[in-house]
């Protein structure tokens, strides 16, 4: 018999969710970093993009407002905080396709987005579901589609090297603090995959992580 995976909320327990937003807010200034991802992505008028794990649609949001002719999709395994990311929407009176569906598990056709991004939701995968979820973003990507990535990455200093070593004992984020992205997206099928820079948070190290599927 197949273990069935458990999903785990972005703060491992559902009674913190309200305190989601805020944490990432003051903690890891997180419209900074997100707002370079949606740099990094370079979304163009007409394009299909996939916030991939959503959450409360912080991200989701910023990208319909830095690119208002793209059509947008947020994919969450929580509804939860489905129901928030779909209040933040309607309050920036934005329109954004949300879905139910699992990193690993995506409820879309082949070749159905230009873009897939995901921020902070890699680490909370274990080893074979990383893979797993990197083969689904290759599936729905279309030829020459981009998947953008920004979550926990390898130490680039002494102090990211110390928080390194404290949380490469979770499990999920080991492979993250380990460096084992880049070789997880590659034995994935992405033919191109790179560390695009870092920088610093109170919780560790987080990187850009950049793949691009091939044309043919």
């Amino acid at each position: 018999m197949v273990k069935e995976n458990k999903y785990i909320p972005a703060l491992s327990f559902r009674w913190l969710t309200p305190l989601y937003d805020p944490l990432l807010k003051w903690g890891m200034r997180e419209e900074n970093f997100k707002r370079r991802l949606i740099e990094r992505a370079g979304v163009q008028p007409g394009q299909h993009v996939l916030d991939l794990g959503c959450g409360t649609g912080t991200l989701t949001v910023m990208l319909k407002q830095s690119a208002p002719e793209a059509y947008i999709t947020g994919v969450d395994g929580d509804e939860e905080v489905l129901a928030i990311a779909k209040t933040k929407a309607e309050q920036a009176r934005v329109d954004i396709k949300w879905d139910y569906g699992l990193a690993y598990n995506l409820p879309y056709p082949d070749r159905s987005f230009d873009v897939v991004v995901s921020s902070l939701v890699i680490h909370h995968l274990t080893s074979a579901d990383k893979v797993r979820a990197f083969q689904e973003v290759r599936r729905v990507l279309r030829p020459a589609g981009g998947f953008y990535i920004l979550d926990f990455g390898r130490p680039f200093s002494l102090l990211t090297k110390i928080q390194g070593a404290i949380m490469k004992n979770l499990e999920e984020a080991a492979d993250n603090f380990g460096g084992r992205i880049l070789p997880m997206l590659k034995e994935a099928g992405f033919d191109s995959a790179s560390e695009a820079e870092h920088m610093y948070t109170l919780f560790g190290p987080v990187w850009f992580y950049e793949s691009i599927k091939r044309k043919r």
